[in-house]
């Protein structure tokens, strides 16, 4: 298995949205600005896609389209928190990511070995499963490819471009599909007699070159399936957590230790995959009224075991009122995360199964 990875949540916002109000699933979703007042569509999902919506659209024009689509004002504040937990999932099942806005990332090395269609799997069930987001996948040794691929592949589908199959890929997909092509740039192409990538990879260089300067080569070399195959790693998490809502709300000290217990296991192998440790360590515990209370440490020497993750979060845990007042979720979160050090890997080894 070889080759670039391109993942993306499409419609990002407007499935973020169903994420947080799963009644919205049976429903067209549009995110964007106050119809009263010209807003914008800036996602869909695809129910409005196929009803003809388009981002940038009229919001007005959306719904006419579309007439049962439910509406959500744009929320960047909790785009941005689940682009940061999407990085960070995406990372601990790929050793390379390069963000590409909030929704996107170019992925390479899978930490498990697997053909790519495994690999595109893998990580369509992690964020389906932990973010209840859908993920397409575009796979090729070229990034620009990776990334049509991707767009090809479908809502939640995966592509694979074979290496030396590029351009017979491309041929037939239009001009403006490539990046850095408008439609002036379209109309200047069709001039030359191409309309498709599959024309555009014929044409003489030469009159490209005179009509459009260096970006005419740029954009011929394209089309031809030729272009830079690294994948920049760019993203670092700083942070990693978990969190369990308890069946019933308690205050059984024993039963609280046990469901924190399971979430330093779960934070144990995250480390791991990472090659982390963490410095600081948060306890949040949510009480049955809907209070919440957060206790914090931060360590001298960096931790990653999952014994010793117990132990702290029994520390914070008794620093609340849980066992008095009773609490219905628990959560646990890492910062301060620091390269681990090779002694670190053999404590961890010490203690796993």
């Amino acid at each position: 298995m070889s080759g670039i990875f391109y993942a993306r949540v499409p419609g990002f916002y407007a499935e973020v949205e169903r994420s947080r109000e799963p009644a919205l699933r049976c429903r067209p979703v549009l995110v964007g600005g106050d119809p009263r007042k010209r807003g914008r569509v800036q996602a869909a999902t695809p129910e409005a896609v196929r009803a003809g919506v388009r981002p940038g659209m009229p919001m007005l024009e959306a719904l006419a389209l579309c007439p049962g689509a439910a509406i959500r004002r744009t929320d960047l504040r909790a785009y941005r928190e689940v682009a940061r937990r999407l990085r960070v999932r995406l990372a601990e099942e790929m050793g390379r990511v390069e963000p590409e806005g909030l929704d996107a990332a170019f992925l390479d090395r899978p930490r498990v070995p697997g053909s790519s269609e495994e690999v595109a799997r893998r990580l369509q069930d992690a964020v389906r499963d932990e973010l209840g987001l859908p993920l397409a996948v575009g796979v090729a040794a070229v990034r620009f490819v990776a990334r049509l691929a991707c767009e090809e592949a479908g809502w939640e589908g995966a592509l694979r471009v074979p290496a030396g199959r590029e351009r017979a890929f491309l041929a037939p997909l239009p001009v403006h599909r490539l990046p850095g092509v408008g439609p002036q740039t379209a109309e200047r192409l069709a001039v030359l007699g191409a309309r498709t990538l599959g024309q555009l990879a014929t044409l003489d260089p030469g009159p490209l070159q005179e009509l459009l300067g260096n970006h005419g080569l740029s954009l011929w070399r394209m089309a031809r399936g030729e272009g830079d195959g690294r994948v920049r790693d760019a993203f670092r998490p700083r942070s990693l957590s978990q969190e369990t809502t308890l069946a019933e709300p308690t205050i059984d000290l024993t039963a609280l230790e046990s469901a924190l217990s399971q979430l330093t296991v779960g934070l144990e192998e995250r480390l791991r995959l990472q090659g982390h440790a963490a410095r600081r360590v948060t306890l949040k515990v949510r009480y049955a009224d809907a209070g919440t209370a957060t206790r914090t440490v931060t360590r001298d020497r960096p931790v990653a075991a999952a014994p010793e993750l117990q132990q702290v979060a029994r520390t914070l845990l008794a620093r609340t009122q849980a066992g008095v007042r009773p609490v219905r979720l628990v959560g646990l979160s890492l910062s301060h995360l620091v390269p681990r050090e090779p002694s670190e890997e053999r404590q961890l080894e010490l203690f796993s199964p």
